[in-house]
């Protein structure tokens, strides 16, 4: 089984780019999502970004995780 996390984009430059969750920041290839810009929540899956997510849909996602305890209870900004 396969797990996307979401996570908000803070840097973005020639396909990499840097991703943070509550308050860990880890890079992100961005390759397969060229439009995503820094503030746009993207789905990851092993260090690649898979979609960008509006930010209602990165909220469920995080809250379906947060129910089944994976991560910590930080809000997306």
């Amino acid at each position: 089984m396969c797990l996307g996390i979401p996570m908000r984009v803070l840097e973005s430059r020639d396909g990499a780019g840097e991703g943070e969750l509550a308050g860990v920041r880890r890079p992100v290839r961005l390759d397969l999502v060229p439009a995503a810009r820094p503030g746009d929540w993207v789905l990851v899956h092993a260090g690649y970004a898979l979609q960008v997510l509006d930010p209602a849909a990165a909220e469920e996602t995080l809250a379906a995780l947060r129910e089944v305890g994976e991560i910590g209870r930080e809000e997306p900004r």
